[in-house]
């Protein structure tokens, strides 16, 4: 497979400090664009922190794709597993059907990888705009733990009697209590984390999301291993219980009731995108895909957007949001904090977050944020 390594920023010897070894996928459209910016803040912070990044990069997507018909070979997957974490710019060729890479590439990682969970903060920052009236970063903080490897999206099914009036097609939403029980567990000490950072967000539930009137195998398994779990392990939290349809007025109405959500997959998966638009949009929307006993993967929630290819318009303020989140996961918290601190500073001063709109070019944002980190005081 075509890879190239880079050495990024050192900030100490080579003997003295930890290393990390990054797996960056660029990806598609303007995937390598928005990387290149979350790298410079990556290589800012590791020179100031005392820790080296080592970057491999991988060309996996849609033109490799296109070229050779390959989307993610398993020798890959055995590659990728010996990494710290990846980089991941963005999936999706507008030359290539709706699926092949979503399915062939992302899926596969998650599963094969065991990213289990789907994490995806969701915190609108100063000065950036949301479209609810009368809120503010005050009011839109919270977190998002989405199941990322089981539901619906395993594939389970199937078609019959296909291209006939009388075609059907299947499609089963599957879970077990292991896979309910580590995703919970991961939710409830994030929540006891959070409430021990802040006092604000003590005073509020972690909240599970479902639709378990219907659903009532499904859901019922989720609710009942929320409710066990709590009470059991847990029992200083407060809990709540949301029907997805609910929760999506909910974060719209009232969004500041909420601080820690779990949710199963396809649930999770649209109500994060409701999320990242309350936040100000997807150009400030970061995610990861998380193994905590493993390798975890972050990206920026925006897509591809071929249309903005090349113009250097594109925002890349969520690819170095899922670089933070990166540092954080990797122990580095003094690192991620100077980043977002630095974000905070650079968002401050840029007129919007929509491409082409920004007041600055996509390499003005990256240049910016990364002489904030520098000049952070430890």
């Amino acid at each position: 497979m075509d890879k190239k390594e880079d050495k990024g920023s050192r900030g100490m010897s080579a003997k003295s400090a930890k290393k990390y070894n990054i797996a960056v996928i660029p990806g598609d459209g303007t995937g390598p664009e928005v990387v290149a910016e979350g790298i410079k803040a990556l290589n800012t912070a590791s020179a100031k922190f005392g820790f080296n990044l080592d970057y491999h990069y991988f060309d996996f997507g849609g033109e490799r794709y296109l070229k050779t018909g390959e989307t993610l070979p398993d020798s890959a997957i055995d590659e990728f597993r010996k990494f710290d974490a990846m980089f991941l710019g963005a999936i999706g060729h507008p030359d290539v059907k709706p699926g092949i890479l979503e399915t062939g590439i992302l899926l596969k990682i998650r599963f094969a990888l065991d990213q289990y969970i789907n994490l995806r903060p969701v915190r609108l920052y100063p000065n950036v705009e949301t479209p609810l009236k009368d809120k503010g970063p005050e009011h839109i903080d919270f977190v998002v733990i989405r199941e990322n490897t089981g539901g619906i999206y395993t594939g389970h099914g199937g078609a019959t009697r296909v291209g006939t009036p009388d075609e059907i097609a299947t499609q089963l939403m599957i879970y077990d209590r292991r896979t309910v029980d580590r995703c919970l567990k991961y939710a409830f000490e994030l929540k006891k984390k959070r409430n021990a950072m802040n006092p604000k967000y003590a005073e509020k539930p972690i909240t599970l999301v479902h639709k378990r009137n219907v659903l009532t195998h499904a859901g019922d398994l989720w609710y009942r291993a929320f409710e066990e779990m709590g009470s059991k392990f847990y029992p200083e939290l407060r809990r709540d219980y949301n029907h997805v349809d609910a929760a999506n007025m909910w974060f719209v109405k009232n969004p500041e009731w909420f601080d820690v959500v779990v949710t199963e997959n396809l649930f999770g998966d649209i109500i994060t995108d409701l999320g990242a638009m309350i936040q100000g949009g997807l150009g400030v929307a970061s995610g990861g895909n998380i193994n905590p006993e493993g390798i975890s993967m972050f990206e920026p929630m925006g897509g591809s957007a071929p249309k903005y290819r090349g113009q250097g318009v594109i925002n890349p303020m969520a690819a170095i949001g899922a670089a933070m989140m990166m540092l954080d996961t990797l122990g580095e918290a003094k690192a991620s904090q100077a980043v977002e601190t630095s974000m905070i500073e650079v968002m401050r001063k840029m007129k919007s977050q929509a491409a082409g709109k920004m007041g600055y070019s996509t390499a003005e944002v990256g240049d910016l944020t990364a002489k904030y980190v520098s000049e952070i005081k430890e």
